[in-house]
């Protein structure tokens, strides 16, 4: 899964490495640069009509029946990640899937090593790409309505199943397209499940990703600095190498 992330990127950065273009009076408000992201918080997406564009929504998709905000924002914790195995039948996420899908721009992530591999149970590691370019997590969206009448947009991460040396940290790992893809995923005109599914089914999905452990600061969500990704030497029986 994907419980936490980081970006350091600005909002010029990111329209850049997006190709985004967002019009006049549609241009969204500029998010802080953020560590330690986490549930529930405010993050960039970028979606498509006729082109890309920058958006503002909040992590965890809200389920369209949500009747109050207590509701919504408790449906949001429990709808952080949804898995490519079932976000096109489950009902909190089939109708954003066939419709608003997005991707979310991260510097990386951050997961916490389970007993698959030789680092200690809940060491925190940080994962980002080689080439230092941003990530693109695939995701979708949806709109929701309060019955005071206000508009909240909220989005969810695809997860899959973690391969290769990833798979020896977690056993979940983001859904990463190639930026080929990218339209095609992006296109709300494209409503075809197997089609959208077939995007996902990519041949090497850790392809161009690095990892290394960092200390347990990102535990707290009050912590939040550059210091957080640093790396962190482990003694020889907890490496992974």
């Amino acid at each position: 899964m994907c419980g936490r992330f980081a970006l350091s990127a600005m909002l010029t950065d990111i329209a850049e490495e997006f190709s985004t273009h967002n019009s006049d009076g549609e241009t969204p408000r500029s998010l802080p640069v953020d560590w330690n992201i986490k549930p529930t918080q405010d993050i960039y997406i970028i979606k498509s009509d006729s082109t890309r564009k920058i958006d503002v929504v909040s992590w965890g998709l809200i389920a369209p029946w949500s009747k109050s905000g207590e509701e919504a924002l408790r449906s949001q914790s429990q709808a952080i990640n949804a898995r490519f195995e079932s976000v096109h039948e489950k009902p909190t996420f089939k109708r954003a899937f066939s419709r608003t899908r997005c991707l979310v721009p991260a510097s990386g992530y951050y997961e916490w090593a389970t007993e698959l591999g030789r680092y200690k149970t809940k060491q925190p590691v940080y994962i980002s790409r080689e080439d230092e370019h941003l990530l693109a997590f695939t995701g979708i969206y949806e709109s929701w309505t309060s019955p005071q009448g206000v508009v909240r947009k909220s989005a969810a991460i695809i997860t899959r199943p973690a391969v290769g040396e990833l798979a020896k940290v977690h056993d979940r790992m983001p859904v990463f397209l190639p930026r080929t893809s990218w339209d095609e995923w992006l296109d709300p005109e494209i409503k075809d499940v197997e089609f959208l599914r077939s995007l996902m089914e990519v041949k090497k999905p850790d392809e161009g990703l690095r990892f290394w452990p960092v200390r347990p600061l990102v535990n707290s969500i009050k912590n939040n600095g550059a210091e957080l990704i640093e790396p962190m030497e482990l003694g020889e029986p907890e490496t992974l190498f």
